[in-house]
């Protein structure tokens, strides 16, 4: 009779412990979000059509766990939607002065977020 081959895995419960850690911490990149959100919003401001400075002064971040939202207008300045998407019914010219933001800074939040994530994965721990 042969002997059955053996595999012996050592460190797998500080592998399986550091993964599951390394799991939850890249479902919550908040921190991580409210930065990109904040470098978008500052773009924004300066890219927003300005009369009185109101609609660039609405310019905001919102972070969540999953992402972050850059909005614009409120009740009182109603006008952002039509004048960053445009209505061409009512002769509006669209300015996308958020996702022009967007656009331009994705660089620079790319590795924001590469930088994070590879600062996660860099706990991960086991050994070979």
């Amino acid at each position: 009779m042969t002997a059955q081959p053996t595999v012996q895995v050592l460190g797998a419960k500080e592998l399986r412990k550091t993964l599951k850690q390394a799991g939850e911490d890249l479902g919550d990149l908040k921190d991580v979000h409210q930065a990109v959100g904040n470098m978008i919003v500052s773009v924004a401001r300066g890219l927003a059509p300005s009369r009185t400075g109101a609609l660039a002064g609405s310019i905001r971040a919102g972070r969540l766990a999953g992402g972050v939202t850059v909005r614009a207008g409120s009740g009182s300045i109603p006008y952002a939607g039509p004048i960053h998407w445009g209505w061409p019914a009512r002769g509006i010219k669209a300015q996308p002065f958020l996702s022009d933001a967007a656009t331009t800074t994705e660089s620079q939040w790319v590795e924001l977020y590469q930088a994070e994530v590879e600062k996660i994965l860099d706990r991960v721990e086991g050994q070979s």
